[in-house]
């Protein structure tokens, strides 16, 4: 808004600048990011038009089980539990699009939990919670993940599907199983730029997926059964272990969280017990093909993130 209580731009105008995102329109503006989806839906209904997120929609694929990735040189961004709401945008998630922009990736892997999904949980909710539609989540997604996208635009993209992910197609397949070839009612077709599946291999000796085993040896346990490095989020919680034996050396890694542990959407089935989370992604650099000791870029501060001994403003 203006000095006046105005509109800092005509809709017409809002219209035209819809394409950069609602992001970086708000930052544009000069406003608070709800203000710019507020403003969407009131120009939607007045006018009877629907302003999609930027995107490029690409024919549907079924889910493979395994997406294969061939990596000799470069580096490999893995980001999980983005459980991504309206309105948000974390210090990991601000690191990770700044990140983008300075290293250039070969590859970008969301692993699993990108959206949240609240509304078609099995969970009961908690009192009178509120918490945002399917809709609004995906529109969120859209808009955060077209960023990746554009900052990153030869990078190879995959989404290993986490159990709040599988919520959209589980919940319309128990309810109407009749509709499976409807358009609209898979992830991919919202998010058709990245491929979707549940396991990342990367040169058949890392494996990254939403989870495997639990508990606080989680990352020792996943590496000793798959016998090879595995990376996973899923628990929040960010560490790295090497495991070595007569096969040489790996690692288990747990890339923590790009989602804020203190955004709402944790607060009320947490009950405000202590965690052990961390907001966090993995770095993982290839040369030659063999893997460099995983690496973890982790919060500083409200403002900052520490990366390979130095901090650095998101």
């Amino acid at each position: 808004m203006g000095s006046q209580g105005k509109p800092a731009c005509s809709d017409d105008e809002f219209i035209a600048m819809w394409a950069m995102g609602p992001t970086k329109l708000a930052e544009h503006l000069g406003v608070k990011e709800n203000n710019v989806y507020a403003r969407r839906r009131r120009i939607e209904k007045r006018r009877g038009i629907q302003l999609d997120a930027p995107t490029r929609a690409i024919p549907r694929k079924e889910y493979p089980q395994r997406n294969q990735w061939d990596i000799k040189n470069g580096v490999v961004f893995v980001a999980s539990d983005l459980h991504l709401w309206p309105g948000q945008e974390s210090l990991m998630l601000r690191a990770l699009k700044k990140l983008c922009d300075e290293m250039r990736p070969k590859g970008i892997i969301l692993n699993g939990d990108v959206l949240d999904f609240a509304q078609i949980s099995r969970h009961p909710p908690i009192g009178w919670e509120k918490t945002p539609t399917p809709q609004q989540e995906i529109e969120a997604g859209q808009d955060h993940l077209s960023d990746l996208v554009k900052r990153t635009p030869r990078a190879l993209r995959s989404w290993n599907l986490g159990n709040h992910d599988a919520r959209f197609e589980s919940k319309i397949a128990s309810v109407a199983p009749q509709f499976a070839k409807v358009a609209g009612i898979h992830l991919s077709d919202h998010f058709p730029l990245w491929q979707k599946g549940w396991s990342t291999f990367i040169n058949d000796n890392v494996v990254t997926k939403h989870r495997f085993k639990g508990g606080m040896h989680a990352t020792q346990n996943n590496t000793l059964w798959a016998g090879r490095t595995m990376v996973t989020g899923h628990l929040h919680s960010a560490n790295v272990r090497q495991l070595t034996d007569y096969n040489g050396r790996r690692w288990g890694v747990d890339t923590g969280c790009v989602a804020d542990p203190d955004f709402v959407q944790f607060k009320n089935y947490t009950e405000d017990s202590p965690l052990n989370w961390c907001m966090a992604f993995g770095v993982f650099t290839f040369v030659n093909g063999e893997l460099l000791w995983p690496e973890l870029v982790t919060p500083f501060d409200d403002d900052h993130y520490q990366f390979r001994g130095k901090v650095y403003r998101a």
